[in-house]
């Protein structure tokens, strides 16, 4: 089942996917590989398989608000725009924020589409 929005939260060690609707929550987590070899860059690598499992489990999906730590958003959204720049056009926002429940995500990303909506000038439904 894929739905219109999802809020993504995410650190350097995994990340959660969460689609819905107004009725529906559908939840997905993605966890970062740990990869321990001397390999130089190896640790660039992994970071790179984990931010492009990320983008395949936002893949159909319309608008995205990313959240999570900073430094985690920044690294996404550079992965994004280098390797993935379909997905960019899809992400709506990014917010910083701590490590809220999933109901608390759902919440946050309700507002922030809202507001994303009125901003761009599409009708609030009722």
């Amino acid at each position: 089942m894929s739905l219109f929005h999802a809020v993504l939260w995410l650190d350097h060690h995994q990340a959660r996917v969460l689609q819905f609707d107004a009725e529906h929550v559908l939840a997905e987590r993605v966890k970062a590989h740990t990869h321990h070899t001397k390999q130089h860059g190896s640790a660039v690598r992994t970071e790179h398989e984990f931010f492009s499992e990320v983008c395949d489990a936002l893949a159909g999906i319309a608008e995205v608000l990313v959240t999570g730590s900073r430094t985690a958003q920044s690294d996404f959204k550079h992965y994004v725009s280098q390797h993935r720049p379909a997905l960019a056009a899809h992400i709506v926002g990014y917010q910083t924020v701590d490590h809220p429940s999933d109901k608390q995500l759902v919440a946050l990303a309700r507002q922030a589409f809202v507001k994303h909506d009125r901003m761009a000038g599409v009708p609030t439904p009722t």
